[in-house]
């Protein structure tokens, strides 16, 4: 692992163009859609709702547009592309491994199967968020579990049973569509198609509060990660425990992963691509890969969800989107940075 000399100014440089880039698109994106929005109308409303000036020319659509049904949306979507990012940098460091993302370890499969469950005994299970977020958890335990062996978690192993978790619950999401009837079988893979339609206020609370809570672990534990991605051999000669600390951050990106798929959802390629980006902005340095990986993956999704909502006369579930452009981005990554991205 090798740190950019003098990469300080440059990062710091960086993280507040990624700021500035992300609020220009947020306000944008509460401009756009079938119903145009002026700034000075989104300023109205926001006065109004968050300090309780009222204005004159502001009705009640416009406030359900921006402050019930835009705003709620467009900070899941950063949150949520913040935290995937977050969550595969995480994971690629703990793996080193690149090409590893939040989802190795049989976080969506679990998901898919317990929002499944949710929609096909709905009068069991009486939240499909609540359901799908156990269910994530579980599988990945379950892979943890059954990697671990004499107290150790071998990497290869790991992955392996992440693996093996991944096509157990996905069989059993089949059975599930196989025996749902038709309407059942569309909202089932709607769900898994990925999407911020149903965005509202306490999902947002949730995602926000996990996230939160996970991102300043993460701020005072980016150090260790660093060690951790030297290798075992190599942190346990300084000190570091690599059992202990590799289960700490899985829980941690487990955590993040798994409210944000049991709220929005499976959306691919944000935690395998982001990572990457910020490597190649700040170098391996954890310390400034989380942060710069989760402002890239927020901007991303937030352009994403835009297009999804926007590009054609039907909302195109996010999920869809951020594939069809993460592809051959990843291409390119792979083609032109490749050193880079191995490293």
């Amino acid at each position: 692992m090798t740190f950019k000399p003098g990469a300080f100014k440059s990062n710091l440089l960086f993280l507040f163009v990624l700021l500035g880039a992300l609020l220009l698109c947020m306000i944008a994106a509460l401009m756009l859609g079938d119903y145009k929005i002026s700034i000075a109308k989104i300023l109205d409303v926001l006065n109004l709702k968050i300090f309780d000036i009222p204005a004159a020319g502001i009705s009640k659509m416009d406030q359900t547009v921006i402050f019930e049904i835009r705003m709620p949306r467009i900070l899941t979507a950063v949150i949520v592309g913040f935290a995937l990012s977050n969550a595969g940098a995480i994971y690629q460091a703990c793996f080193k491994n690149p090409l590893v993302e939040p989802f190795i370890l049989g976080a969506s499969s679990g998901a898919a199967l317990g929002a499944a469950l949710a929609i096909l005994f709905s009068g069991i299970f009486f939240n499909i968020a609540l359901s799908a977020f156990a269910f994530s958890f579980f599988a990945v335990f379950l892979s943890y579990t059954l990697a671990k062996n004499g107290g150790i978690v071998p990497v290869v192993g790991l992955i392996l049973s992440g693996v093996i978790v991944s096509s157990i619950f996905s069989a059993c999401v089949s059975i599930v569509k196989y025996v749902s009837e038709d309407a059942q079988l569309r909202e089932i893979t709607f769900w898994m198609m990925g999407g911020l339609y149903y965005s509202k206020w306490q999902s947002l609370g949730e995602i926000a509060s996990v996230t939160g809570v996970c991102f300043l672990a993460l701020c005072t534990l980016a150090w260790k990660l660093n060690l951790l991605s030297l290798g075992d051999d190599q942190a346990r000669s300084l000190g570091i425990n690599p059992e202990k600390y590799k289960l700490i951050f899985i829980t941690i990106a487990t955590l993040m992963t798994a409210v944000c798929v049991a709220n929005v959802g499976i959306i691919a390629w944000i935690g395998l691509i982001m990572p990457h980006v910020a490597r190649l902005i700040s170098g391996p340095d954890n310390r400034w890969v989380l942060p710069l990986s989760g402002l890239i993956g927020a901007l991303y999704l937030l352009v994403c969800d835009t297009l999804a909502r926007t590009v054609a006369m039907a909302e195109i579930p996010v999920g869809i989107i951020t594939s069809l452009v993460g592809v051959p981005f990843l291409i390119a990554l792979l083609r032109n940075k490749a050193k880079e991205l191995l490293k």
